[in-house]
């Protein structure tokens, strides 16, 4: 349990850099409409995008050891305190300052985590079936049509959009992972929930890049961290075998709520302008 919450908030801490990294470097990237792969070279000659790019591989190095170790939603939530990393900072970066209400927002996200560490049961060990592989490519195959959908939507609103979708594809990733029944060579070779793991995070990258070129760091960010915490606590209670100590399911629906709500406050922030 603590190799798995540390690996855990190792990735946040991962991840909330590179958020703040990938930020500068997609503002410097010319504005591009719906979702054009004319992107993606330019995108990987900015030094900060590839800087982004390395935090987020060993951020999710970090979080496939946790994903392995604790529930689905303690190691989502883990992740969700990357984007009061994010927020903190946009602060040392930036110049900008938080709030008395950010203060809070960042405090109810590391109380959320709390809660679910102490609540948290044991991590699920239910196989993959041809059913789940199925699911996996069926979710992949609707993001790529969302995401094509969404990145036609201009403005503030088309920011938030494209970040909730590309928290889909991260929430695919962390759900994939779990479907790879071992970590040995053949096995992730073989099993389809490898490359579904590496489409679905390939482009939740990249809609995650497109998001930040329309919106504020933490307008981007918050919808997606949201959605990528709460789909996978779902699926790993409710379909994984994922568990929660007796006694301690309010806990962990509050911790949830706490976190949840502290995300969606730091929204608010508006961390880096345009």
């Amino acid at each position: 349990m603590l190799i798995g919450l540390a690996a855990a908030l190792g990735a946040a801490v991962m991840f909330g850099i590179g958020a703040v990294r990938l930020a500068i470097g997609a503002r410097r990237v010319p504005f591009a409409e719906g979702m054009s792969l004319h992107l993606i070279p330019r995108m990987l000659r900015e030094r900060a995008i590839v800087e982004a790019l390395a935090l987020n591989l060993v951020g999710f190095g970090f979080h496939l050891v946790a994903l392995r170790n604790i529930p689905l939603f303690l190691a989502q939530t883990g992740i969700a305190a990357s984007l009061a990393v994010t927020a903190l900072a946009t602060v040392r970066v930036f110049g900008n300052k938080l709030g008395r209400n950010d203060w809070l927002a960042v405090l109810a996200v590391c109380l959320g985590l709390g809660l679910l560490a102490v609540a948290a049961g044991g991590a699920g060990e239910a196989e993959a079936s041809g059913r789940a592989d199925l699911g996996a490519v069926l979710a992949l195959a609707l993001l790529v049509v969302s995401g094509l959908a969404v990145t036609r939507v201009g403005g503030g609103l088309g920011g938030a959009l494209v970040g909730l979708v590309a928290g889909l594809g991260f929430a695919l990733v962390s759900i994939a992972s779990r479907l790879i029944p071992e970590l040995t060579p053949v096995t992730i070779l073989t099993s389809p929930g490898t490359y579904v793991l590496a489409a679905g995070g390939g482009l939740a990258f990249f809609l995650y890049s497109v998001a930040l070129q329309r919106g504020s760091v933490m307008t981007a960010t918050a919808p997606m961290i949201v959605i990528q915490t709460a789909t996978p606590a779902a699926v790993g209670v409710l379909l994984l075998g994922d568990t929660i100590r007796p006694g301690w399911s309010i806990a962990a629906a509050l911790g949830v709520v706490l976190s949840g709500a502290g995300a969606t406050a730091l929204a608010r922030f508006e961390g880096v302008a345009a």
